[in-house]
């Protein structure tokens, strides 16, 4: 058997995303411990490339990451314009966040927003609802806002709910 390692992410040159041909990363992928931030440098390529098709660039979902780290997203799109890989790009957000945050801070962080569901008020349960009926009226795994998003992308793309 033979073994074919994977790429380092963190230093192979990433060609600008094509997000009308597929999905940006999911938003539990993690750079640096970081929940969002890679699916935020996809979306943030393609953009520069007018490739982002239906998906917004420092969207809604983007800014808990922009307030947890007091983060400046079209600062981050001059540093993407350069063409940094992943890995410089994370230690440039290290370097420029306004809340520098520890290891633990981040895993928590990340781990609360990867979980977080829709608030409990009627109004919010029932736009969670229908966003998630617009795809899928049997899906009952569907709990928070990044399983809905996963399948939002993947229903996008051809995947069946």
């Amino acid at each position: 058997m033979s073994f074919t390692p994977l790429k380092n992410t963190m230093s192979t040159p990433i060609a600008n995303t094509d997000l009308t041909q597929r999905p940006p990363r999911s938003m539990r992928s993690r750079l640096g411990g970081f929940v969002l931030l890679p699916r935020i440098l996809d979306k943030g390529r393609a953009t520069l490339a007018g490739k982002n098709g239906e998906y917004n660039y420092n969207s809604p979902t983007d800014q808990h990451l922009v307030r947890f780290l007091g983060l400046d997203l079209e600062a981050l799109l001059e540093e993407l314009a350069k063409g940094k890989v992943d890995g410089e790009i994370l230690e440039w957000v290290k370097a420029n966040a306004k809340t520098p945050r520890a290891p633990w801070e981040i895993e928590a962080w990340s781990a609360y927003i990867e979980k977080r569901g829709p608030d409990s008020d009627a109004e919010t349960l029932s736009g969670f609802a229908e966003y998630v009926g617009q795809h899928s009226k049997t899906r009952e795994d569907i709990k928070t806002w990044f399983d809905a998003l996963d399948l939002d992308d993947f229903v996008s793309f051809g995947g069946k709910a």
